[in-house]
């Protein structure tokens, strides 16, 4: 749907620049229009004034061996006019080759909008099969399916980066708590071995309470008898 929408929005939009190239080349023909005119009013009296220069110079002719200034500032005058009926002729070119421009970029806008106007009636059969109303309905759908498409990928590409983040913190938690369990782990086996190391320190020790618990009772059995012979002695 969108490979065959998009051609048609910007046969649409092509269309609109058609419209618009068009007015602006109606303007241009206007305007060139009426510049002929002035063109040619202007040529007019430049027949005129050449006419009239004409008369002057052979005037001036006739005059410049009287007054060398009067005949310069003719001279002078004349290549005024030359130069201005010059400007005029470039300015006339110039809004031929401006027309031209317009006529080709014209020719361009209408071949495109011939182009794709196939895409203009695909939309017409969409609409005869379908619930919307008219081809208007349909792009403002596709507009709004796109606009909820790239909602949804920049959407989905948040929720990656937050995904991706999230895994990362999660990796360095497992870390810290990986070290932390192997710093646990070596801690017990040493207080494992101190323990280990206190049983057999207990060991050892009550064989000696037993050792001199056993030594203790032989000695006061030893001094019974001695008080005993003692006291029978002494009777």
């Amino acid at each position: 749907e969108e490979d065959s929408l998009s051609p048609f929005i910007r046969l649409q939009e092509k269309k609109k620049e058609a419209k618009l190239m068009q007015k602006a080349l109606e303007v241009k023909k206007e305007e060139f229009k009426q510049r002929m005119k002035a063109v040619a009013r202007r040529w007019r009296d430049l027949h005129a004034q050449e006419a009239e220069l004409k008369t002057h110079m052979e005037e001036s002719l006739r005059i410049v061996k009287e007054d060398d200034k009067m005949r310069v500032q003719a001279l002078k005058k004349a290549t005024e006019k030359r130069e201005k009926k010059v400007q005029k002729e470039f300015e006339l070119l110039r809004a031929k080759r401006e027309l031209e421009v317009l006529r080709n970029k014209h020719e361009k806008l209408h071949n495109k909008v011939q182009k794709y106007s196939i895409f203009k009636k695909y939309l017409e059969d969409v609409v005869k099969i379908s619930q919307f109303e008219d081809i208007q309905e349909v792009i403002s759908r596709y507009k709004t399916l796109l606009r909820v498409h790239r909602d949804l990928k920049e959407s989905q590409e948040r929720h990656k980066e937050m995904s991706e983040q999230a895994r990362v913190l999660l990796d360095q938690y497992t870390a810290e708590k990986e070290a932390e369990i192997l710093r646990y782990k070596n801690k017990l086996v040493e207080l494992q071995q101190r323990s280990d190391q206190a049983k057999e320190d207990v060991q050892f020790w009550e064989t000696c309470w037993a050792g001199i618990q056993k030594t203790s009772t032989t000695k006061t059995l030893e001094l019974g008898t001695i008080r005993m012979a003692i006291l029978n002695l002494f009777q």
